[in-house]
């Protein structure tokens, strides 16, 4: 198929909106929680010790989350009937079951004692703190791998306002636990944890109740032709995205645990965290173009291209502005409750990621081509050398200057992306492979 070709039935910029846009905001509004979290933690007593004991943990649930929420990408692009769903709710299971049992160990024997002191460099004052906030978080992975689920069911029946619906209600609970927090004190990055597995489970279910209503009254039992039939199918697809994004899940232990060996261990952790909850929040909005690639492209590249041409500088030119003008302070000490030094440290890591932010929009929008092609085996070689880059900085870094302290997390991650991004365009641009063919659906919301 060429890229210039255009479908019979035209894409409209306004279909390719009422489409993204949902996506986008419940995108954003993950961050918003987040936020919600350390704003929360920051007005603790002893703010650099808790929101360091909360990022730790969190960047290591990031990792045995991971597996759960490729269920998402997986469900929307392969079930299409009850047949298929059946098929993709036993690899669900099997996923959760191993999740769970991983981080039950993690949580309750000797390994995580080893993995946080020795990996995340912790230090022995807070290794039972940081445990005692993981053995919360663990639960948080369960709810969010079924949300994910039955996010791919809403996702394919272009329901997409669901997903917003769900955050707003997550976030009005989560800012109601923040507020009580706040009134009696937070003594602990367990609040934190709280805060989040309470949220994530309200959310679970507004996408359970409405993926199960889809599953009743929109979705056949068996459509005719559909190859996907059996687990087999589903984790011939989903295997080469679970070893990619486990390469990729790295990154931010790795940069947490090279930030415990920098010259302000906490002051370090602390404001790479809050700098990075500010840099997401603005790209988060634009973490879906890959859905517009996969939705749409072969409707009609030439708009799509445009479109994404379009959004994909503004997330940098947000940052830019946060991190150059009052505005971030502001959010950092009003918002987010950061005393002058923290809000100093976050502010100069947050001018880093500035790169970062002017870099991924386009990497979302060339892997969606990439997965759109079948060529996924190839974001492993994209997310490698994002990894090993990253790592090589982080060594150098905190070998030769560690008092920069979390601009190092944000200069390695800035960096590792743009390997990233060169290997995704070298592999966009070096095939003519013929796409798949997107579905004849209307975007109607």
């Amino acid at each position: 198929m060429n890229d210039s070709s255009i479908s019979e039935h035209p894409v409209t910029y306004k279909q390719m909106l009422a489409f993204f846009l949902p996506l986008g905001f419940s995108s954003t509004l993950v961050t918003v929680s987040h936020v919600i979290i350390n704003s929360t933690l920051a007005r603790s007593p002893n703010p650099e010790f808790i929101i360091s004991t909360y990022a730790i943990a969190l960047s290591l649930y990031s990792l045995t989350e991971r597996p759960g929420i490729l269920l998402r990408q997986t469900c929307s692009t392969l079930v299409r009937d009850r047949n298929s769903f059946r098929a993709m709710t036993s690899i669900s299971n099997y996923v959760l079951a191993c999740i769970m049992l991983l981080n039950t160990i993690i949580a309750y024997t000797p390994l995580g004692t080893v993995v946080f002191r020795h990996f995340f460099g912790v230090e022995e004052a807070a290794l039972e703190p940081t445990l005692g906030v993981y053995r919360i978080l663990m639960f948080v992975s369960i709810f969010s791998g079924i949300r994910c689920l039955y996010h791919g069911i809403i996702i394919y029946n272009m329901r997409t306002k669901w997903l917003t619906i769900g955050m707003v209600i997550r976030l009005a609970a989560m800012y109601g636990l923040s507020l009580y927090f706040i009134r009696t004190g937070v003594n602990s990055g367990k609040a934190g944890a709280i805060i989040f597995l309470s949220g994530m489970a309200i959310e679970c279910l507004v996408a359970w109740l409405e993926g199960r209503n889809l599953l009743r009254h929109s979705i056949p039992d068996k459509v005719e032709g559909h190859a996907i039939t059996n687990r087999s199918h589903i984790f011939k697809f989903y295997k080469p995205l679970l070893y990619s994004s486990f390469i990729a899940v790295l990154i931010g232990p790795s940069i947490n645990a090279m930030l415990g060996k920098t010259a302000e261990q906490q002051l370090a952790v602390a404001s790479f965290a809050l700098a990075s909850s500010i840099n997401l929040l603005v790209l988060s909005f634009f973490t879906y173009l890959h859905q517009i690639v996969l939705n749409f492209y072969a409707k009609d590249s030439r708009k799509v291209k445009r479109f994404a041409f379009t959004l994909a500088f503004l997330p940098g030119l947000l940052t830019a502005l946060l991190s150059f003008t009052p505005i971030g302070p502001w959010i950092l000490t009003q918002v987010m409750g950061a005393n002058e030094e923290l809000m100093r440290a976050s502010l100069d890591t947050l001018r880093v990621l500035m790169l970062y932010s002017f870099i991924f929009p386009w990497i979302d929008y060339g892997n969606g081509i990439i997965m759109m092609r079948g060529q996924t085996k190839m974001m492993m070689r994209s997310q490698m050398g994002n990894v090993v880059l990253t790592i090589a900085t982080l060594i150098l870094c905190v070998w030769m200057t560690p008092g920069w302290n979390g601009t190092i997390g944000a200069l390695a991650q800035s960096l590792g992306v743009a390997a990233e991004l060169t290997i995704v365009m070298i592999v966009v641009n070096s095939g003519n492979t013929p796409v798949r063919p997107a579905r004849d659906k209307g975007a109607s919301l």
